[in-house]
């Protein structure tokens, strides 16, 4: 018969905890608590609008040109556009100084652009028309507006 040294007894439940055959005995508390945390929603940027329509040949009482736009939205989701203004943006030339200066209060943008519309994310998105630009025909000499290169702004509003 072989006597069961300790140093045995020991080694032999070491190996059956190793093996899995052994029970372990975990003690545990239950507890509660509370936090908190935050979270903050982005300002979306601002979108470009771009005049996609070629406006030539603007003349005194010649019809009015119809606008039309896409847009850039730089931002990662589609953004809300309720409608588009324009206006000539503000100049004065005067190349023959005999004559009255061309300002912008020879133009006049006309119409409504509604677009009403989520406009997707990316470049050349969504469009609108619905506005026009004309050379006013003016009581006095307009001569200086001959050739006359105007800037119009837009601005696309969400409300």
């Amino acid at each position: 018969m072989r006597i069961i040294t300790k140093k045995r007894a020991a080694a032999a439940a070491a190996a059956l905890v190793i093996a899995g055959g052994g029970m372990a005995a975990y003690a545990y508390w239950t507890g509660a608590g509370s936090g908190s945390g935050s979270a903050t929603a982005t300002t979306p940027s601002a979108l470009t609008v771009n005049q996609s329509t070629s406006v030539t040949n603007l003349s005194p009482a010649a019809p009015a040109v119809t606008l039309s736009c896409t847009f850039d939205n730089p931002n990662s989701g589609s953004v809300y556009v309720a409608n588009v203004t324009a206006a000539v943006h503000t100049f004065s030339s005067q190349t023959d100084g005999t004559k009255p200066a061309c300002t912008q209060a020879d133009f006049a943008i006309g119409g409504t652009a509604t677009v009403g519309a989520q406009v997707a994310s990316g470049n050349g998105v969504g469009s609108w028309s619905g506005l026009t630009v004309r050379l006013l025909n003016g009581s006095g000499n307009q001569d200086n507006c001959k050739g006359q290169s105007i800037t119009i702004d837009y601005t696309a509003n969400g409300s």
